[in-house]
């Protein structure tokens, strides 16, 4: 349990923190508030958008340009959404790795810090699913949070066409982070080839 949130102003946090407050009481320093929002988080933003969305942005851009993808279409939009959010996960996961590893001035290596300073353990039935969450945040809070929607519709009638879909797109791009690693480095075909692929897939399989 982390003894205190930091985050930006944004309103996408406002479900972590109704959960940081909901459950300050089993945090191992409660001197401290359960959450701070400030300016200074929002400045990771723009590293995050260099290392990781700015590039892949760049790729659906020039495809849209291209005409190579119709993105009135609910398939490719599915098909957009899938692979693209598949690579700026790994992009943020490199980039927490950095994050984490790299030394604050003043303060110190935040993966070093947070070996003493989590040491509170909760139990997982103090932490439901996001649906659950959100659902007691409208509960207690009497207002709503936005749902998480799809980007198109998914196009498969079943378990076993997706599955086949991915098997066969896996048999073309078997590692994304070498997709990845190449688009944002500015080598973009691997990417557009693999969005092409998959779209191409899910059709033959949806």
């Amino acid at each position: 349990m982390w003894d205190q949130l930091r985050v930006d102003h944004g309103k996408e946090f406002y479900l972590c923190l109704y959960m940081q407050e909901r459950l300050s009481e089993y945090r191992h320093n409660q001197q401290r508030e359960p959450y701070l929002q400030t300016n200074k988080v929002e400045r990771m933003w723009s590293e995050v958008n260099n290392r990781v969305n700015y590039p892949l942005k760049e790729a659906l851009i020039q495809l849209q340009d291209q005409e190579a993808i119709d993105m009135e279409d609910s398939l490719t939009r599915f098909c957009t959404s899938n692979l693209t959010c598949q690579m700026c996960e790994i992009g943020l996961n490199r980039f927490v790795q950095s994050w984490n590893a790299h030394r604050i001035p003043g303060k110190g290596i935040p993966d070093q810090l947070a070996g003493t300073g989590t040491p509170r353990k909760i139990t997982t039935d103090l932490l439901p699913d996001a649906t659950v969450a959100a659902d007691m945040y409208d509960r207690d809070m009497g207002s709503s949070l936005t749902r998480i929607s799809s980007f198109g519709c998914d196009p498969f009638l079943s378990e076993a066409d997706k599955v086949r879909a991915e098997q066969l797109f896996a048999q073309c791009c078997p590692d994304l982070s070498v997709v990845f690693e190449n688009a944002v480095n500015y080598n973009y075909t691997p990417f557009k080839e693999a969005l092409i692929h998959i779209i191409d897939v899910t059709k033959r399989c949806a």
